[in-house]
C-alpha cells in the first residue's frame, strides 16, 4: 500500500501556483476534480471543493532536516509563519517543543494549516 494524502482547495489554479511552486512539489496532472503532486513516495490529492472552512489543526506537515534553512527559503518565496499567542516561538515563527524538537506553522491560501517539523 501506499500513502495517499489529501487537501481540500477552493481554487486549483491557485492550489497549484502554492504547492507546485511555492513549496516544489511536483505537480503531475491537474483534473477538474483534484490536483496531484508528488512528495518523494507520497501522493497528494488537492480536491476542488465549493467552500472550506479551515480547520485548527495542521493537516499536512513535513520532517525537514535544517528547519531554519527551510523557513528562510520558504520566507523568501512569500510563505508567512503564523504565531500563536504564548507559545514562545523565535523570530523566525520556530516552537521548541520539550523534547527539543522544532516545529513552524504556515497556511496555504485556502487556510489550511501546514507545518515543518524538524525532530530531535
Amino acid at each position: 500500500m501506499e500513502l495517499i494524502a489529501f487537501a481540500p482547495a477552493t481554487d486549483l489554479a491557485r492550489a497549484v501556483a502554492f504547492y507546485g511552486s511555492v513549496l516544489g512539489l511536483t505537480h503531475e496532472e491537474t483534473t477538474p476534480f483534484a490536483a496531484v503532486f508528488r512528495a518523494g513516495p507520497v501522493m497528494l490529492r488537492v480536491t476542488k471543493v465549493e467552500s472550506l472552512q479551515p480547520q485548527p489543526f495542521t493537516v499536512l506537515g513535513w520532517s525537514v532536516s535544517d528547519i531554519r534553512a527551510t523557513v528562510a527559503d520558504l520566507t523568501a518565496r512569500g510563505v508567512a509563519f503564523t504565531r500563536y499567542d504564548g507559545m514562545g516561538q523565535d523570530s523566525l515563527g520556530i516552537w521548541t517543543t520539550p523534547d527539543g524538537s522544532q516545529i513552524a506553522w504556515f497556511r496555504d491560501p485556502d487556510g489550511n494549516t501546514l507545518s515543518l517539523t524538524q525532530f530531535a
